[in-house]
């Protein structure tokens, strides 16, 4: 925080080793970043993939993170798609995801009392039961190994324990970043970057304009030895009682969202994607400590009251906490296009869309940073209203976003030009090609904006 900010110093000049020199450097290995730099691996590029953590898969993994959702427009239509959907498959290979089949894609209470409690329900649509859609319940582990067999096979220089530190621009071109390790400040020098952050580090540093904005923090957590068939037999059949109970474990917690415990594929171990947290500010290091001795503190709390009063959670014992932070937003690259509330809520449609969401398009103008070349971002940092950003931030569609940076930075070192100078439908016919959904062709339900008159 800046107001306990009372002196400063001027740190000594030094030369910093170049530890590689490649076409392609990506930070964050989190979910944008690896679709990223697989990507880009896949269409020709030499890439460097720069992880501060010694796992891959950011939120996903570390963060605990373990549903995929908002990849179904209305009914089920599934149109997130590409590397997410590789990363689901293997993952279900390898009895680490659980997702339902298409046949149980309905609505009505049998269905609703089966899947519910995998997450995999359409949490937009008012009234009960909800209909249950494509969405995956997944291992943190499974997806660290998953993650690490296709940077692999990809042939991608990896390199971990690498804290992002600032980027190297040259006459507002960003020509390479220099990290932070063990070893001291190393540089990596690259013809393209693609800040997959989270945090929109790489593109501020650079220069790039940014709002800033916050929403809940949250310390993930899980919990073992729950016997989930007692607890799911009495939600459904003692319902008042249930109810009951749960508002009380909710002011405990202190906020969740509408389950505050979801089945995994371990049996016996559920995931809780609470406490909710506002008021934190997710860039500053006082903060997160207040928000860890919070959150500990909380689910503790919520253990023990589980254990006294809720069947199923006896014997409930804490797995533990999550390595990251759940932190949902931060800085928001001010783009090209800014993506608005507006544009998200009406489904609006984009010519130059390159990836999908839910029921929502990106357009590849709103990856891209004004007035610096070589950057183009991948995440949930992107050029997008605060408001928007709440409601287009998940994990499946920031890997969407991830693979298109890294077929547009393919494209742009094989024309040699600049990244806002590659061919929006050449990245939109490369991501079909790779069985990903780009957007280009709008569902139904799309707002079509009318071409105005010469």
């Amino acid at each position: 925080m800046t107001d306990r900010i009372r002196d400063f110093l001027t740190a000594r000049a030094e030369q910093v080793p170049v530890v590689s020199d490649t076409d392609v450097v990506v930070i964050g290995a989190g979910p944008a970043g690896l679709s990223a730099a697989v990507s880009a691996a896949r269409n020709g590029a030499r890439v460097t993939l720069v992880e501060r953590y010694h796992h891959l898969g950011g939120m996903a993994s570390g963060g605990m993170v373990l549903v995929l959702d908002d990849m179904v427009n209305d009914g089920t239509e599934i149109v997130t798609t590409g590397i997410v959907s590789e990363f689901v498959d293997r993952m279900q290979r390898q009895d680490g995801a659980v997702f339902p089949p298409p046949e149980d894609c309905q609505t009505n209470w049998e269905m609703w009392q089966k899947w519910a409690r995998w997450g995999c329900i359409d949490f937009h649509k008012q009234g009960m039961p909800q209909p249950i859609i494509h969405a995956v319940a997944f291992d943190p582990d499974a997806w660290k190994r998953v993650s690490l067999d296709l940077v692999a096979e990809a042939g991608i220089e990896l390199r971990t324990h690498s804290w992002f530190s600032e980027a190297i621009v040259e006459n507002n071109r960003v020509t390479g970043v220099i990290v932070q390790t063990k070893l001291g400040r190393q540089a990596i020098r690259a013809r393209m970057v693609v800040d997959a952050s989270g945090d929109l580090d790489v593109a501020a540093s650079a220069g790039a304009s940014f709002a800033t904005g916050q929403f809940i923090v949250t310390t993930v957590f899980r919990l073992m030895d729950v016997d989930t068939a007692r607890a799911e037999a009495f939600e459904y059949e003692n319902p008042e009682a249930f109810k009951a109970l749960d508002r009380q474990a909710r002011r405990v917690i202190g906020g969740a969202w509408g389950m505050w415990w979801l089945k995994t594929p371990l049996p016996g171990v559920v995931w809780c994607n609470c406490p909710h947290m506002p008021g934190y500010d997710g860039l500053s290091p006082e903060h997160m400590v207040e928000a860890e001795y919070e959150g500990r503190r909380r689910m503790m709390a919520l253990l023990e009251f589980a254990r006294a009063n809720l069947p199923g959670f006896e014997n409930a014992r804490m797995l533990g906490a999550a390595e990251q932070m759940g932190i949902r937003q931060t800085r928001l690259l001010q783009g090209e296009y800014i993506v608005t509330k507006d544009d998200v809520k009406k489904r609006r449609h984009f010519a130059d869309s390159v990836c999908r969401g839910r029921d929502y398009y990106t357009p590849y103008r709103a990856l891209l940073p004004r007035g610096i070349d070589n950057l183009i971002v991948a995440g949930r940092h992107y050029s997008v209203e605060s408001e928007a950003q709440k409601q287009s931030r998940e994990i499946p569609p920031c890997m969407a976003q991830g693979e298109a940076a890294g077929v547009a930075v393919a494209k742009a070192l094989q024309a040699n030009c600049a990244l806002r100078d590659v061919d929006v439908r050449a990245i939109q016919k490369q991501m079909r090609a790779q069985g990903a959904d780009p957007g280009d062709m709008p569902s139904a339900n799309a707002l079509i904006e009318p071409i105005a008159a010469a």
